[in-house]
């Protein structure tokens, strides 16, 4: 074994399956030597040893712990690696790379909403993401609208990234196994990430929405304070997870009308 302990408050289960690594890192379509590739957490490096494989021009890595940190500059060496002790949260992307690049990693599973927060945030710089994450929150970021387990992540990342089950991996395969399965994602950046209405207020309507699922949007928007006459257009008899991407967007458009 290589030494390095997985620290739970650190959310550290380290993948020991090498026949995943590898697919995970085959999963990224991007790959040629003028691609910069970012992994969030590489722990030991399972997926770094695959990474630098492959003919990226850079390969980045942020690693919080410092074990881990010691571990990865010790035993993995390439002309191309860069290893960053830091918190992918904190750190700026735009200090990190000058350019465009992709995302992989075993994300952490207590933190793996935040940073997709911050890919949306980010997303002129980050135009692919392929990660494994809980199997739940894979589930409802990949979800179709009409599920019950389609949400504020399913909207807000499907308005500028086409998302995509990859494949389901078990406990089994990480030390320690963790309570919950696991899956694999890609999110692959759209072409037109113009959502043609206010963004600050198409996340307020998502977020809105959804605090009260069961409620019908008229009742769950009613702290946005909207024109009785608005409200009474069919739409608003529905519930959130009943609209798509482009349904929340021309929602978005009706109340900006209203609100000039």
């Amino acid at each position: 074994m290589h030494g390095v302990r997985p620290k739970k408050f650190l959310g550290q289960h380290f993948l020991k399956d090498q026949n995943i690594a590898q697919k995970i890192v085959n999963a990224i379509s991007s790959i040629d030597s003028k691609d910069t590739i970012l992994e969030i957490g590489p722990g030991t490096g399972v997926l770094t040893n695959y990474l630098i494989e492959k003919p990226f021009r850079e390969v980045i890595l942020i690693e919080i712990d410092r074990e881990s940190i010691a571990y990865l500059r010790e035993n993995i060496k390439a002309p191309n690696l860069r290893i960053i002790e830091g918190d992918f949260l904190k750190l700026p992307l735009e200090e990190i790379a000058s350019d465009e690049l992709s995302i992989i990693g075993n994300f952490p599973y207590n933190i793996s909403s935040q940073i997709f927060f911050k890919v949306i945030e980010q997303r002129n710089q980050v135009k692919e993401v392929v990660c494994m994450i809980q199997k739940e929150v894979a589930d409802r970021i990949c979800s179709p609208h009409g599920n019950k387990t389609y949400g504020i992540l399913s909207v807000l990342i499907g308005a500028f990234y086409e998302r995509e089950m990859l494949f389901k991996v078990p406990p089994g395969v990480f030390i320690p196994p963790p309570k919950v399965n696991s899956a694999v994602i890609r999110l692959k950046r759209k072409t037109n990430m113009t959502l043609n209405c206010d963004e600050a207020l198409f996340k307020k309507v998502v977020k809105q929405g959804f605090q009260n699922r069961r409620k019908t949007l008229r009742n769950a928007l009613k702290p946005i304070i909207l024109p009785a006459e608005l409200t009474q257009e069919s739409v608003f008899d529905k519930r959130a997870e009943q609209l798509s991407v482009d349904d929340f967007i021309n929602l978005t458009q009706k109340i900006q009308h209203w609100e000039k």
